[in-house]
């Protein structure tokens, strides 16, 4: 998808991030639509049908935490990327984002230029994401074989543990989206076994050691994501 026709919808209650983060993200080629509140947002949103809406968390008339809960019950956001805007420290607007629906947060203050590397992260999932029923697929330098449960990265055949491969499968399938520690065991581990979140956290530490570190990132209380 080329850049000119990515649609970005910046929803805050303060004119100035409104104008200069509108404006960095323009001059990048992207269309941006804007507004000041929730329920400006909400009915943006359902006008344009962005790809991707970044949320500030605080705002008058209707937050970004209820305003993304409205969304998400809407099927045709169902793909749409959601981040919020949040306050450094704010670590319970943080969690309540990620229940409300939100695949991931950015914190403020930030330079502009750093936001625009932080949504061009955000965006990759649309070029990355494989289709459901592909057999094998590509993220970055590793090729996924759902058929023969291995994978190849940078050019070297890794077989897998069958539960290590479900669980990279499922952190690749959306590169940057934080996968919540329920959706994990629930995806990966269903009602095979009762486990706990330990059990996911030495998945990660083993696929770390076979396929990077830099590529899986752990959001505190929350959950893991897979980064290219």
């Amino acid at each position: 998808m080329k850049k000119k026709d990515i649609r970005i919808l910046l929803v805050d209650d303060e004119p100035d991030i409104l104008e200069i983060v509108g404006y960095n993200l323009t001059a990048e080629g992207y269309q941006v639509f804007t507004a000041k509140n929730g329920i400006e947002g909400v009915a943006m949103a359902k006008k344009k049908l962005p790809h991707l809406i970044i949320l500030d968390v605080m705002m008058p008339e209707m937050d970004g935490i209820e305003a993304c809960g409205i969304l998400r019950k809407n099927p045709s956001f169902e793909n749409t990327i959601i981040t919020f805007l949040t306050a450094r420290g704010e670590d319970y607007s943080q969690m309540a984002g990620f229940d409300a629906g939100a695949d991931d947060y950015i914190t403020k203050p930030i330079k502009p230029k750093v936001l625009v590397r932080k949504v061009k992260a955000l965006l990759r999932r649309f070029k990355e994401d494989p289709a459901v029923d592909e057999e094998i697929f590509k993220v970055g330098k590793i090729v996924i074989n759902r058929e023969e449960y291995k994978i190849i990265n940078n050019g070297k055949e890794i077989i897998l543990p069958r539960k290590e491969f479900e669980l990279l499968s499922l952190l690749t399938s959306k590169p940057n989206k934080v996968f919540k520690r329920e959706v994990i065991l629930d995806r990966v581990w269903g009602n095979e076994v009762v486990v706990g979140g330990r059990t996911i956290d030495v998945h990660i530490r083993k696929l770390r050691e076979k396929i990077g570190d830099d590529h899986f990132k752990t959001v505190k209380g929350v959950g893991y994501k897979f980064v290219l």
